[in-house]
């Protein structure tokens, strides 16, 4: 009897809980979001039920509302990912560890040192969120007093991706001999001068760090806009997608995967792994009044907030109780805008319901028991509508608990969780081939 295909699963924990409303949930931990001893205790918790990865988003602005939103919010302060990464990496052994790095407000070296870095800290478990960053207001840190074109920001990621990867391969895996008698640190011979000079970018290189222990940090994507698309097709190992019905997880799933293959990539290369919030109860009467509790804790100036910054326009002086006014094109993200845009029109929602969906979650939710949730899991799974979840929690550490300890084992007695990691890295989790060196052949 063959084995079933087998669900894969990242936790998304920066924020520790998309929902705005999630501090203030009756026994959560306000401070989950900032607090090292919490969030080394999640990590743990998330390895011993065997999660493939512990997910940091990152955000290099403050999030662009006004005051009275963003006095609500518990996302103003995070630790920077690979400060807190590096220190969960010594705090648990087998859990991949996921960072976001921007191609846009950052250079090759940085981003190509830090991961190799991470990777051998880690012994293998690092991976790479490229973002363009969609935050207009982190220019404003960055010495630039206005966005990169959204077009250019992705050009700039495709050359970045190549350069980074190039980096990484600027030792040959048995590089370094450390010969003590004849005093031979390295072979010369088996070092690579990059030497790039492209349209955006101009590297010398070489890296100096060893070659990760991956040969490559797992590469992941986040975004489904066209050019998102195909950046992911060419070079994304893992995607986190944000499809919120199964049909539209189908479609998804077919389009990238069939650009792999245009472009003469495997597909099982590329595991899509959309965004799911959950929320678990004894009954699905009961989980659904978790969510709406939850849901309820949303303050108006918190939404509306949200909202503006997922639109990139304001929208406060409209009538609350009235349709969304056309917009202008923006040169922020465009697919979550899009996404709000469409439910608008098709569902004839009222800006005080679009600002109550931004300021809870408006994707993808699981709201169910153990058995229901497993279900739908499952069913994603088995019509290629997915390769897993991003697990987003409603709120901490409750809704992680729930969740570790409840439909794990649920989806463990049906056979498409492992009870125990195959391997040590977070390649060998997720099924990843290691990559062959560009410059040098293995010996």
């Amino acid at each position: 009897m063959s084995r079933p295909r087998q669900l894969h699963l990242g936790a998304f924990m920066r924020p520790v809980s998309i929902h705005t409303g999630a501090w203030r949930y009756p026994g959560a931990y306000p401070d989950a979001n900032f607090n090292f001893g919490h969030l080394k205790h999640f990590a743990q918790r998330l390895e011993a039920a065997k999660f493939d990865a512990f997910f940091m988003a990152d955000h290099l602005a403050v999030l662009n509302m006004p005051m009275d939103a963003l006095k609500r919010s518990h996302t103003v302060t995070s630790f920077e990912p690979f400060t807190l990464l590096s220190a969960l990496a010594v705090a648990t052994e087998r859990i991949g560890l996921i960072a976001t790095a921007s191609t846009t407000f950052d250079e090759p070296f940085h981003i190509a040192r830090r991961f190799a870095s991470l990777d051998h800290i880690s012994a293998g478990r690092a991976g790479w969120n490229i973002v363009t960053t969609a935050n207009p207001d982190a220019a404003l840190n960055f010495g630039y007093e206005s966005h990169l074109d959204h077009d250019a920001r992705y050009t700039r990621a495709r050359e970045f991706f190549d350069v980074v990867t190039g980096l990484w391969d600027s030792f040959a895996d048995d590089a370094f001999v450390r010969d003590v008698e004849a005093g031979i640190y390295f072979d010369p011979a088996r070092m690579h001068v990059l030497g790039h000079k492209g349209r955006e970018l101009s590297v010398r290189g070489p890296l100096n760090i060893a070659r990760p222990v991956q040969g490559w940090p797992v590469i992941v994507q986040a975004g489904a806009s066209e050019p998102g698309r195909q950046l992911a097709a060419e070079t994304a190992e893992v995607v986190f997608g944000a499809e919120s019905t199964l049909a539209d997880g189908q479609r998804f799933y077919s389009d990238v995967k069939g650009r792999m293959q245009a472009i003469g990539r495997d597909p099982d290369d590329l595991k899509i792994l959309p965004a799911a919030f959950v929320i678990v109860g004894d009954t699905i009467d009961e989980a659904r009044a978790k969510r709406a509790h939850l849901d309820s804790l949303v303050h108006y100036d918190s939404g509306i907030g949200s909202l503006n910054s997922i639109l990139d326009y304001d929208v406060s002086g409209f009538d609350p109780d009235g349709p969304l006014p056309e917009i202008p094109e923006t040169n922020s993200s465009k697919s979550a805008r899009q996404r709000f845009v469409d439910a608008a029109r098709t569902k004839n929602l009222t800006i005080r319901q679009l600002a109550q969906k931004a300021g809870s979650y408006a994707g993808l939710a699981f709201v169910g028991t153990p058995a229901s949730i497993a279900d739908e899991m499952e069913k994603w799974l088995e019509t290629r509508a997915s390769d897993g979840f991003n697990v987003m929690f409603p709120w901490l550490p409750g809704g992680l608990d729930d969740f570790v300890d409840r439909v794990v084992p649920e989806l463990q007695r049906r056979g498409i969780f492992r009870r125990e990691y195959e391997g040590t890295t977070l390649r060998e989790h997720l099924g990843l081939r290691r990559p062959e060196n560009q410059f040098f052949k293995s010996t």
